[in-house]
Order: structure tokens, then C-alpha cells, then sequence
């Protein structure tokens, strides 16, 4: 059975390597990069399975780097910082992490983030041997829950992990109004260290890949819900 492979990109060699070594003895692949620059060439060469990514690097910010591989790849991200602010750990969420911890900090507790992560994702997966379902359809919009794959007249939409497991959400009870802190229990699983906000931002941008505004639709007061008519 492969390894599950990690890219690890932090400018502290030090940490850089304490996660390596760790890491590696947890049964995982890893590979380091000490800049963005380098940590994106590194990506397309390693294709790792999940990023632990330092938010502050020498050459471009941890940020950046975030919206950059979201953008572009189905690809969990955890971001290690010093940086311990609640509005920072929102802006890191909302940008399309899947979980945070900041510095100093522990090796186990972060092996333990990394293989929740890891698990949450695999539970959305269905078992291999099971049949695929089938696509959910509406208007242009053919969904593929297997292949976590959305397509738009044939041409494939690039949804970040959290974008995808939110259209997933509302599609499975079309018709239902979802609170925002429901949404946020299915989608991050777990408590968020923060306000609803990251929902609105990942509901707009939704609505705007898919243009489906007016079936991705505010419930004022409440949340949100995905229309039953396609039309």
C-alpha cells in the first residue's frame, strides 16, 4: 500500500525538519520546500497527498500560497503559524484551510490534526468496492460525488475541498434551510474557532463558479438552502 505523502513548506529548517522526522516515523512520505516558489514547483513534482504550510515565508505569504493550490487542486491543507489571533485563524479558514495550529507547538497534536483531516476526507469517499453513485444534475451542472469532480457544460469547475463538500451539503436535502453553524458542523467537523462568516464567503463563492444564485438561495435570519426546482 502507498504511503500518504506530505508536502511540508516552512522556511525554519529547524521545524521543517522536527515535522519530516516525525512525520516519517508516523508512517508518512514527506518531502520539504524552505519558500513558496520552491514549494509549488515541489508540489507538482511530489503531488502529495495533504500541505502543511507556514504561513510566513521569505518569498510570498502562507496566504497566497493557500488561495494558489485551492484554486487549482483538490489538496487538504493544514497552516502552522505563530500567529495566534482569532481573525487570523478565520482569514486562514476562509481562504480554503482545512485546519490551523499555531506554533510552539506540539508533534503529536499535529499528527493528530493531520490524520483527522485525513480520516474526514475518506470518510466522504465511498468504499471502493461500492457502485458509484450516480451524478446529481441540475441545469448545466453535473455533480459526481465518487470523483468529487463538478462539471459545467462538460468543462470541469474547480471547487476547493470545502467548497465541494458545502454544495455536497445542500444538494443532499434540497429544499432544507441549513443553519450556518450546521453547515459548519458537516463541513469542518468540528467547532470553529470563530463566527459563521466563512460559510457566507464559501456560499458566494458558489453561487459564482456555478452561477447559481438563485438556486443557492438566503434564508434571512437563518442560513441557507439549495432550491428544489433546477429550472
Amino acid at each position: 500500500m502507498d504511503k500518504t505523502k506530505i508536502l511540508i513548506i516552512e522556511d525554519e529548517e529547524a521545524i521543517a525538519d522536527l515535522l519530516a522526522y516525525g512525520l516519517s516515523r508516523e508512517g508518512f512520505e514527506t518531502r520539504t520546500s524552505g519558500n513558496g516558489t520552491d514549494g509549488l514547483k515541489e508540489l507538482e513534482r511530489f503531488r502529495p497527498d495533504l500541505l502543511v504550510l507556514d504561513w510566513m515565508l521569505p518569498d510570498r505569504s502562507g496566504l497566497d500560497i493557500c488561495k494558489q493550490v485551492t484554486a487549482r487542486y483538490n489538496l487538504p491543507i493544514l497552516m502552522i503559524t505563530a500567529r495566534s489571533d482569532i481573525t487570523d485563524k478565520i482569514l486562514g479558514l476562509e481562504v480554503g484551510a482545512d485546519d490551523y495550529i499555531t506554533k510552539p507547538f506540539d508533534l503529536r497534536e499535529v499528527v493528530a490534526r493531520i490524520r483527522t483531516i485525513l480520516r474526514r476526507l475518506a470518510q466522504a469517499q465511498p468504499a471502493a468496492e461500492e457502485a458509484a453513485p450516480p451524478a446529481i444534475r441540475f441545469r448545466n451542472i453535473a455533480v459526481s460525488p465518487d470523483e468529487r469532480l463538478v462539471t459545467k457544460e462538460g468543462t470541469p469547475v474547480e471547487l476547493t475541498p470545502k467548497e465541494f463538500d458545502l454544495l455536497i451539503a445542500l444538494l443532499g436535502a434540497r429544499g432544507r434551510i441549513f443553519t450556518r453553524t450546521e453547515l459548519l458542523d458537516f463541513v469542518w467537523g468540528y467547532d470553529f474557532p470563530g463566527d459563521t462568516r466563512t460559510v457566507d464567503t464559501h456560499i458566494q463563492r458558489l453561487r459564482k463558479k456555478l452561477d447559481a444564485a438563485d438556486l443557492i438561495t438566503t434564508v434571512f435570519g437563518i442560513g441557507y438552502k439549495f432550491e428544489k426546482r433546477t429550472d
